[in-house]
C-alpha cells in the first residue's frame, strides 16, 4: 500500500508538471511581445494575435512612403529630369517601402502562426524528459523576457539612427547623382526636404523593423541552444529521419517572407545603381551569393544545435538495434533453416517474417536519420526565396531589341 501510494503520487506529481510547463508555454511566440508591439494594440493597428494585418501595412507604408512623394514633388524632384533621379523612378524606394516593408510587417503574423505550437510540440512529441521540464521553462520564460526587453528595442532605435543614418546612409548607401533625396557632396549627402523625412522617419522605421527581425532570430537560436543542452528523448526509428525533430524544418519555412523582403531590399539597391549609376549585374556576384547564403545561414543554422544530440542517439541506436537484429536473426536461422520450427509450422504466412521485415525497416530508418535537423530541399527552397526579386534584373544583361527578337523567334 505505501508503495501504491508513492507511484500515484509520483504519477500526480509528474502529470502536474506537465500540465503546468503546458500552460506556461501555450503561448510563446517570438513575436507577441516588445515596446512596439503595445504601442501598435494601444494604436488599434494590432490585436492580441497580430490581427489587423492589413490595417498595419496600410497606415506604416503610407506613413513611411505618401510624405515622400508629396515632398518630393512639392520640391519639383518627384518626377522629369530636375534632377538625376527622380522619385518616382527610384527602384529602390519603391522596392523598400512597397515591398519589403510589408512583407517584414506581414511576417510577424506568419511567424506567429506557425510558431506558436513548436514548444507545445516538443512537450507533446514527450522530447523533453519530465525531470527536466523546469529547466525547459526557463528557456521559454527566458525567450519571453528578451522578446519583450524595452532596453532591446532602445539600442536598437539607437544603432538604427547613430549607424544606420548617419554614418551608412549619408555617407555610404546614397547615389552619387543628384536625386530627389539630396546631393552627395566631398562624400556626404545633404538631404532635401524629402531626404530629412526620408532619413528622420521612414528609413529608421523601416531599419528599426529590419533588424529586430534579427534580434529575433537571435533570441530563436538561444533558445533552441538552451533546449540542446537538455538531453532530449530523441527516437532515431521515428519516419521524419530527424529522431522526431522534423517539425523544426517547418517552422524554418515560415521566415520567407522575411527572406523575401531581403531580396526585393537587395535588388532595389542593385536595379538603382544598374539604371542610373552604369553598374551591371555581374557587378553584383559577391552581394547576391552572401545576402542569399547570410539569409539561409540566419534560418537554419539555430537547428544545428541539435546535431550532436542526433549524431549520438543515431550512433547509439544502430549499436542496439544491430544487437537486437544479430539475435532475431540468429533464432530466425536456428528456427526456420537449421530445424528449430516444428515440423507441422507453416512457413508461408508467418508472423516472424513480418517481424523480421519490420525489424529492417526500422534499421533501415535509423541508419537514413540525419545529424541535421533539415534536408537541403529546405535549404534551396529558402536560397530560391531570397533570390526570387533579383531574377528580373537578369534580363538587364541582354539588349531589349535581342530579347524581343528571341522571344519572337520562341513563339512564332
Amino acid at each position: 500500500m505505501v508503495i501504491s501510494g508513492g507511484l500515484t503520487q509520483n504519477l500526480q506529481t509528474m502529470s502536474a508538471l506537465t500540465i503546468e510547463s503546458q500552460d506556461l508555454n501555450e503561448d510563446f511566440s517570438l513575436v507577441l511581445g516588445g515596446p512596439l508591439f503595445q504601442i501598435l494594440r494601444r494604436a488599434y493597428l494590432s490585436g492580441s494575435a497580430l490581427e489587423l494585418a492589413r490595417r498595419r501595412v496600410l497606415v506604416i507604408t503610407t506613413v513611411s512612403w505618401l510624405p515622400l512623394l508629396l515632398l518630393s514633388a512639392w520640391e519639383g524632384r518627384a518626377w522629369g529630369h530636375n534632377v538625376g533621379l527622380s522619385f518616382i523612378y527610384d527602384i529602390d524606394a519603391h522596392a523598400r517601402f512597397l515591398i519589403a516593408l510589408p512583407l517584414l510587417i506581414g511576417a510577424e503574423l506568419v511567424v506567429h502562426q506557425r510558431m506558436r505550437n513548436v514548444v507545445r510540440q516538443f512537450l507533446e512529441r514527450g522530447l523533453v524528459p519530465t525531470n527536466a521540464l523546469h529547466e525547459f521553462d526557463r528557456a521559454v520564460s527566458s525567450a519571453k523576457r528578451l522578446r519583450n526587453s524595452m532596453l532591446a528595442e532602445l539600442l536598437l532605435i539607437a544603432f538604427v539612427y547613430g549607424v544606420g543614418v548617419l554614418l551608412v546612409w549619408r555617407r555610404y548607401a546614397a547615389l552619387d547623382v543628384s536625386s530627389w533625396y539630396g546631393v552627395t557632396s566631398n562624400g556626404r549627402l545633404h538631404p532635401s526636404l524629402a531626404g530629412w523625412w526620408l532619413g528622420l522617419v521612414s528609413l529608421p522605421f523601416f531599419q528599426f523593423l529590419f533588424f529586430r527581425w534579427y534580434y529575433r532570430l537571435f533570441i530563436w537560436a538561444r533558445f533552441l541552444w538552451q533546449v540542446s543542452r537538455i538531453h532530449l528523448d530523441l527516437f532515431p526509428t521515428h519516419p521524419d529521419r530527424v529522431a522526431g525533430l522534423g517539425f523544426l524544418s517547418g517552422v524554418s519555412r515560415a521566415f520567407m517572407p522575411l527572406l523575401l523582403a531581403q531580396g526585393a531590399l537587395l535588388a532595389g539597391m542593385m536595379a538603382d545603381r544598374i539604371f542610373f549609376a552604369g553598374a551591371s549585374v555581374t557587378q553584383f556576384k559577391i552581394d547576391i551569393v552572401g545576402v542569399m547564403a547570410f539569409a539561409v545561414f540566419a534560418v537554419l543554422a539555430p537547428l544545428l544545435v541539435f546535431s550532436p544530440q542526433l549524431d549520438r542517439a543515431k550512433r547509439t541506436a544502430k549499436r542496439e538495434y544491430g544487437l537486437l537484429a544479430q539475435r532475431y536473426v540468429r533464432e530466425f536461422d536456428n528456427k526456420w533453416l537449421h530445424g528449430g520450427a516444428p515440423v507441422d509450422a507453416q512457413f508461408m504466412g508467418s508472423s516472424d517474417i513480418q517481424s523480421l521485415a519490420d525489424l529492417g525497416n526500422s534499421y533501415e530508418v535509423i541508419s537514413e536519420t540525419r545529424w541535421i535537423p533539415f534536408d537541403a530541399k529546405t535549404a534551396m527552397h529558402l536560397a530560391v526565396t531570397t533570390l526570387v526579386p533579383v531574377l528580373p534584373l537578369t534580363l538587364t544583361m541582354i539588349p531589349l531589341d535581342q530579347l524581343l527578337d528571341r522571344l519572337l523567334k520562341l513563339i512564332f
